[in-house]
């Protein structure tokens, strides 16, 4: 295959256009072993219904986003205005093989990547050769190819046989590597420093020695890793160029000159936690040593033209320019954090003009989907205890992110309601009213405060205290075995009751957005004002929790379901000016910040509300929270202790 690129395998699928597969679908599932995640119905998810062209109509240089999420593949087209052209979706297959256990793969991603670009050329109804640049983002996971021949390899135990499935992403999600995280944390390396002080279980390295400790060593050793974005721009360039963002969030890398850093990559750490053989050859399986084996990049930088094979694929014109990618978090920092809002002194920096990157350092940005990130920037490094970071260069070069976030949002308001013994009858009431289940609990919200004469619904719900953990804490404390617990429970089975627990399970979001802000900015930073992008962007009784529980701004984008893939494109953008300053002497390209400024549209603002009956009651229910997260740990410390001289039998390996 031409430019190094791997040929995806297509077995059991088939090809109704040159490398682009029409999944055989049974009702909402593939005919094969694969979960998928369904297109919900309804006012809140209609992912997949074209944007129509907005003006200015004359403009003619366009660009691609491309977004890989938990559930879905996605791209879209914006012109030289930023203004989305089409937009299009396709859901992506997941496999669970055992509990904690979450796989993926880049075989189906990469299909489903080319029948959402092909959608979008053809409905946007544009010239392919006005594509100028194309961007990617895509989930934190793994990604793993073989050295000789870069097929897919597969990530599922105990036999790590293919069949045929190319199984060879482990997602974010999967929390297979416990022993393996707690292993690389007891060292207390100096990078762990990089990462909140403690390397996430979620992240990439914990993953990869997972499979070193059970791929057959033979193996192991001809497995070369990816984080899933550069995998991507691999399978679009055939080169090896990883991005900052990836390695440096979540591969541990440390850019040179941070701490001593001399090629990024930190041998001893390796060697210490059981790794050394990706140290060989500077790190070659890892993408290298930047100068010597290597390349990395920032967000956006051109790291080399569509390949022959994946133009084909994609239905595009050979070499156009592709941008270093980003994890999808931050393709929502670069869609949400530059929209052009009405805020007041309180949020902005008198001293520096509206849209100097510099106001970006008060704007944190929270990209909520299955879970959320929360991410914010400054112009020196920022230690927040329990918040990933600071990393630096993984956006804009030589300014510094940090990440803290939510392990769970959108998949704990899911999982609330559908454990919920009404659930079934609500669902029903739900479609027969043609809304979809958070719209109905809403209304139903509203209709309850209503009927009992309530002052707010935050008032019915005064006596819920609701810990929402289910997967575990990512910040600010960091601690994986946390889990949800709820003060307020009765034998009460009815809809009114779901009622309850949903909203109690918004209002522990926000607390918990709250309680990482407050820990942000304890610890330095200077964030007055949030910018949402998501799909909870549409729940208006969470953004008004968030915004009043939190005492300060949210900001709604305008392209609410394509901020993420609205900043992909962006990065294609970026890549266009890189690409063409490259190419002239003396000339410099366009700045991904004046990029965001100027393609970034007009959002909305939920302002805190001004109850002041109520703010008392939220503060209260604070303190309750963080009372409720402490115990929890004190209650299991104490335990533990109690049960620390037991002897306890390992389960048998069959």
């Amino acid at each position: 295959m031409s430019s190094g690129v791997p040929t995806p395998r297509r077995q059991g699928s088939q090809i109704d256009s040159p490398g682009v597969r029409t999944p055989r679908r049974q009702g909402s599932q593939y005919e094969t072993g694969g979960v998928r995640t369904p297109r919900r119905q309804g006012s809140m998810y209609e992912y997949n219904k074209p944007i129509k062209p907005l003006e200015p109509p004359n403009v003619l240089d366009h660009y691609i986003g491309i977004d890989v999420g938990t559930g879905s593949a996605r791209a879209c087209i914006i012109d030289e205005a930023g203004d989305i052209k089409a937009l299009a979706a396709e859901d992506i297959k997941l496999w669970k093989p055992e509990v904690g256990y979450y796989e993926q793969s880049t075989t189906d991603i990469w299909h489903c990547i080319c029948q959402c670009v092909r959608r979008v050329v053809g409905e946007a109804a544009i010239d392919p050769d006005s594509i100028k640049g194309i961007g990617f983002d895509a989930t934190c996971s793994l990604a793993v190819f073989h050295t000789d021949t870069d097929e897919p390899v597969t990530v599922t135990g105990p036999d790590f046989w293919n069949d045929g499935e190319d199984r060879n992403v482990i997602l974010w999600l999967d929390h297979r590597p416990e022993e393996e995280t707690d292993k690389i944390n007891a060292t207390n390396h100096k990078l762990l420093k990089y990462v909140g002080g403690k390397m996430s279980i979620e992240m990439e390295i914990p993953k990869a020695l997972w499979l070193k400790n059970n791929m057959p060593p033979e193996l192991f050793e001809k497995c070369k890793f990816y984080d899933l974005t550069d995998a991507l721009t691999h399978l679009a360039t055939g080169n090896e160029v990883r991005s900052f963002c990836s390695t440096v969030c979540k591969q541990g890398y440390v850019p040179v000159g941070v701490e001593g850093s001399e090629k990024g990559w930190q041998e001893d750490f390796f060697e210490e936690i059981g790794l050394g053989d990706l140290a060989q050859d500077n790190f070659k399986r890892m993408g290298g040593v930047h100068g010597v084996n290597g390349k990395y990049a920032s967000a956006g930088d051109h790291i080399g033209g569509l390949c022959r094979t994946a133009a084909l694929q994609l239905g595009l014109p050979v070499g156009i320019p592709v941008g270093s990618g980003v994890i999808d978090a931050y393709a929502g920092w670069v869609g949400t954090v530059g929209a052009k809002v009405k805020l007041t002194g309180d949020e902005l920096n008198p001293d520096q003009p509206h849209n100097d990157v510099s106001q970006a350092f008060s704007r944190l940005a929270a990209v909520a989907g299955t879970s959320t990130c929360h991410l914010a920037m400054s112009r020196n490094p920022v230690f927040v205890p329990g918040v990933w970071g600071p990393y630096r260069d993984v956006v804009l070069p030589e300014f510094w992110m940090a990440e803290g976030g939510q392990s769970a949002t959108g998949e704990l308001l899911r999982h609330v309601l559908d454990i919920h013994p009404a659930y079934s009858e609500t669902l029903a009431l739900a479609r027969a009213e043609d809304k979809h289940i958070y719209d109905f609990m809403n209304s139903h919200l509203e209709y309850m405060r209503e009927q009992r004469g309530a002052p707010t619904i935050s008032y019915m719900a005064r006596h819920y205290f609701f810990y929402g953990d289910f997967w575990g804490n990512r910040s600010p404390i960091s601690d994986a075995s946390m889990r949800g617990a709820m003060i307020g429970i009765d034998s009460d089975k009815s809809t009114d009751n779901m009622a309850m627990w949903y909203y109690a399970t918004m209002e522990f979001i926000a607390m918990q957005t709250r309680q990482i802000i407050e820990q942000m900015n304890k610890a330095g930073h200077q964030i007055s004002s949030i910018f949402m992008s998501g799909s909870q962007c549409q729940n208006p009784i969470l953004m008004d929790l968030i915004s009043t529980i939190c005492q300060m701004p949210v900001l709604i984008p305008r392209y609410v379901h394509a901020a993420v893939v609205h900043g992909a494109a962006m990065l294609g953008a970026k890549a266009a000016s890189h690409a063409w300053a490259l190419s002239v002497p003396g000339a410099e390209s366009e700045t991904l910040w004046s990029i965001m400024d100027r393609m970034s549209k007009t959002g909305r603002v939920v302002e805190p509300g001004r109850n002041k009956k109520e703010k008392a009651l939220f503060d209260a229910k604070y303190e309750v929270f963080l009372e409720l997260c402490n115990s929890q740990q004190a209650f299991r410390s104490k335990v533990d202790k109690a049960v620390d001289s037991w002897e306890v039998e390992a389960p048998s390996a069959e």
